[in-house]
């Protein structure tokens, strides 16, 4: 491929797929982390309030573990994208019998499972207002907390996976998918955005033995919810891992809470924005500056990969 051609490129992370070993214990946590759950056959549904589109699908494994990602692209990228996966030496693959038809599969350099298909963009293709907080915008402080609103996130905004290589996982998706890269910290971090317009990061990879699955982040208006969730997971009996914080690299506030089974979800307020056509500058990072401009001490347990431990 010539070196000054566009790359074709995807616009979206349309969803995510996760492999659990009980649909009923992922249906109740999903539930108490505020979004909305359906179950369709042998799959669970994830969506956002205020939206029909579906962020996330739940599916019956033995263990827990990504089952696939996919990836929206507009119809005139799409062809030069399958050129481009090729092209890297991705293997064309089967689509997962609970997924919806349609798009073409590959797998990337670790083995996790890709769909590319023509879709709407549903990853920010805009600046975005900041949300003031809830505290601001009602002053239900004063009403005490059993007054505080449910919270509820409103998108799907970026997963982070494990991988045993990440600056080769990080070439694969610029070279093969149009990615971007928008920060890193040695060869143990990595955040990648959309060039069409996008979060800070769609994807992120950290250094692990092996692949594996880290967090799911969900964006809410403020820092105020970030709190909020943390309470209201607390209150359902799961336990906040990490939080409030603020992370260095994207800027955003954070929540995480861990799942049943040793990942983690993310509350996400104020990530930084990177627009079509921006010259944004990728910076090199010390891993502990990426990780926390302020907050809680990060636990040690936080960046171990539960499923190269199973």
């Amino acid at each position: 491929m010539n070196s000054t051609a566009r790359l074709a490129a995807i616009h979206s992370l349309d969803h995510f797929a996760l492999r659990v070993p009980d649909l009923n214990v992922a249906a109740s946590f999903y539930e108490a982390f505020g979004l909305s759950v359906a179950r369709v056959g042998e799959v669970l549904t994830l969506k956002c309030a205020g939206s029909g589109h579906v962020w996330g699908r739940i599916v019956q494994g033995a263990s827990r573990g990504l089952a696939w990602l996919s990836f929206g692209c507009s119809d005139t990228d799409y062809r030069g994208l399958l050129r481009q996966l090729e092209a890297s030496g991705a293997q064309r693959q089967d689509a997962p019998r609970e997924a919806e038809s349609g798009g073409s599969w590959y797998a990337d350099v670790d083995g996790n499972l890709l769909q590319i298909k023509v879709g709407p963009k549903v990853s920010p293709g805009g600046r975005r207002a900041v949300s003031a907080p809830a505290a601001e915008r009602a002053r239900g402080v004063e009403a005490g907390r059993r007054a505080a609103a449910r919270v509820r996130p409103t998108r799907l905004s970026h997963v982070l996976l494990f991988s045993h290589d990440v600056p080769r996982q990080t070439a694969f998706y610029s070279e093969a998918l149009g990615l971007a890269v928008a920060d890193t910290s040695l060869d143990l971090l990595s955040f990648l955005y959309g060039q069409q317009g996008s979060d800070h990061h769609l994807l992120a990879f950290a250094k692990s033995a092996q692949r594996g699955f880290h967090h799911v982040a969900w964006d809410v208006p403020g820092m105020e919810e970030c709190g909020l969730g943390g309470m209201q997971m607390r209150e359902a009996g799961y336990h906040p891992s990490w939080g409030v914080g603020r992370h260095g690299v994207g800027s955003n506030h954070f929540q995480y809470v861990r799942d049943p089974w040793g990942s983690y979800c993310e509350y996400s307020a104020n990530i930084d924005f990177i627009a079509a056509g921006s010259d944004w500058q990728s910076g090199q990072h010390d891993p502990l500056d990426a990780l926390c401009y302020w907050g809680p001490e990060l636990p040690q347990s936080f960046l171990e990969n539960s499923e190269a431990r199973d």
